[in-house]
């Protein structure tokens, strides 16, 4: 494989500064550009073909989350929002819209370097990556019930509890067990985790039939 490119999207000009000499240092990573707003990035991205863009959260999730959408049409990128926080429900959102990971600016220069790297390599990254190789070389997910594995594809597909529930012809509480049951096997930690890695920790197929759609609003 050969040098990982990265772009920018980020407001303040000494984080791009930043990001630039920690590139600088890396044999495999080069800069290769940046634009402080996120109507601004797409042009660029076009002209200069990065393998993985950085998209900046803090000027607006709106602004962020529609760039990711543009790229996923318009170029074939990589896309990593880089956050200070994400409320869990608004991550899940940039992951159903093709973003490939989440990375917190809290985090350390290596896990940075490490994230680009996965992504650009064609995996999904978040936190729990780790824990989830752990758990994968361990190949618990066989214990998952074929009730539970449903859970989980409708999980993937991004739907809530009340959705499931009407799926599955069982009450919402019922839902909850499962998800509890489901939490203590897989060893994750939230519904964002099971939406990244739940097909390939439970070997679930894309779902098929007439399924009643996620709402967006929906409890």
């Amino acid at each position: 494989m050969g040098s990982i490119s990265v772009f920018a999207c980020e407001s303040q000009p000494i984080v791009v500064e930043g990001l630039q000499r920690v590139l600088a240092d890396c044999d495999d990573l080069v800069f290769s550009g940046w634009a402080s707003k996120a109507v601004d990035a797409l042009e660029a991205i076009q002209r200069v073909h990065p393998d993985v863009v950085l998209i900046d959260g803090s000027a607006g999730l709106t602004a962020a989350l529609r760039l990711v959408g543009n790229l996923k049409s318009a170029a074939p990128v990589h896309c990593v929002l880089w956050v200070v926080d994400l409320p869990e429900m608004d991550a899940f959102r940039a992951l159903q819209i093709c973003a490939r990971g989440i990375l917190k600016k809290t985090l350390p220069v290596p896990t940075l370097l490490e994230c680009l790297r996965e992504v650009a390599s064609g995996q999904i990254w978040m936190q729990q990556t780790e824990q989830v190789a752990s758990f994968l070389q361990r190949k618990e997910a066989s214990r998952l019930t074929p009730r539970e594995k449903e859970v989980v594809r409708l999980i993937c597909r991004g739907y809530r509890n009340k959705q499931i529930a009407e799926n599955l012809h069982i009450t919402p509480g019922t839902v909850k067990v499962h998800l509890m049951h489901i939490f203590e096997k897989t060893g994750l930690k939230d519904r964002l985790a099971l939406a990244v890695h739940g097909r390939e920790l439970a070997g679930i197929e894309p779902a098929s039939g007439n399924l009643v759609q996620p709402e967006s609003n929906g409890h």
